[in-house]
């Protein structure tokens, strides 16, 4: 069982983000001596789970043991103030902080802290949707750092992902070739002002498929292999990473349509689940194997 956590302002006078490596440390190491006075003479070994959105917090701590058997122990509540101030001060700008740790701890001097920033926390108590907002107001993230979970429960709405192959479109780094095998393009140059976020959409997109090496650039006179071997999704269209090769070496726009879908976007790229990334690879390799 969760000992009760009150809902809180968020932990800290400071900004959240300004724990440094060492200070995240030092306040790892505080967590485990607040930890250790709390338990029973005799203990070995103790894993303790802090779950958070928002102000709403959840505390659960348990003994194991020999046989593998939790059983509830009470730690203080200063754990939980530490746990919610590691919280504040691991926050990185645009990535959000973790929403859950479970901290453990065995005799004489052995420990390990797992932290989870992007799957929804196992709750004792469904939190209210008003704190994952808060969460997303508190700790703000990127778009397409966003689970679904959190954009769902915390209001936001994002694009949705192609569910089957057919609605997944497939971007060509070049239009055609010639007689002779040359690549041909037809596309005018991007606007100078969207050329860096067009090439931040496509190279930042979650790489689903790669190979080892590189393929040659074909508009190099010498064919030098620097073109990398991999492929991306945004969850409804899929391309080479030669796409955002092309355009950051020569300038290559990517085809009109893929320009006018990451516009509608606003250049932001969306949270891509696992689903979605399972369907682009089978799309892929049933291409690759046709």
């Amino acid at each position: 069982m969760s000992q009760p956590e009150p809902p809180s302002e968020p932990a800290g006078k400071e900004p959240p983000g300004t724990l440094d490596q060492q200070g995240q440390q030092d306040m790892i190491q505080r967590i485990g001596r607040g930890i250790v006075h709390s338990l029973p003479p005799g203990w070995q070994e103790v894993s303790v789970r802090y779950r958070a959105v928002g102000s709403y917090r959840e505390l659960a701590a348990e003994l194991i043991a020999p046989n593998g058997t939790g059983i509830p122990v009470v730690v203080t509540p200063e754990v939980g103030e530490l746990f919610a101030e590691l919280r504040h001060g691991m926050y990185q700008p645009h990535r959000g902080t973790w929403v859950s740790a479970t901290y453990r701890l065995s005799r004489p001097a052995s420990y390990s802290v797992d932290f989870n920033g992007d799957h929804n926390p196992d709750w004792e108590q469904e939190p209210p949707y008003t704190e994952f907002a808060a969460e997303l107001s508190l700790y703000p993230r990127a778009t397409h750092n966003i689970p679904a979970w959190l954009a769902e429960r915390g209001g936001i709405t994002t694009p949705a992902s192609a569910r089957s192959p057919e609605q997944l479109r497939r971007a060509e780094v070049f239009d055609g070739t010639d007689a002779v095998g040359r690549p041909v393009t037809n596309r005018g140059e991007l606007p100078p002002e969207e050329r860096d976020l067009v090439l931040e959409y496509l190279e930042r997109a979650p790489v689903i498929l790669a190979a080892r090496g590189y393929d040659s650039d074909r508009l190099d006179p010498y064919g030098r292999a620097t073109v990398p071997m991999t492929f991306h999704t945004d969850g409804s269209w899929i391309w080479p990473g030669a796409v955002g090769y092309y355009l950051r070496t020569h300038e290559l726009a990517p085809q009109a349509d893929l320009v006018r879908h990451i516009r509608e976007r606003d250049f932001q790229l969306p949270y891509v689940d696992d689903e979605a990334r399972e369907l682009a690879v089978s799309v892929i390799t049933a291409k690759q194997n046709s």
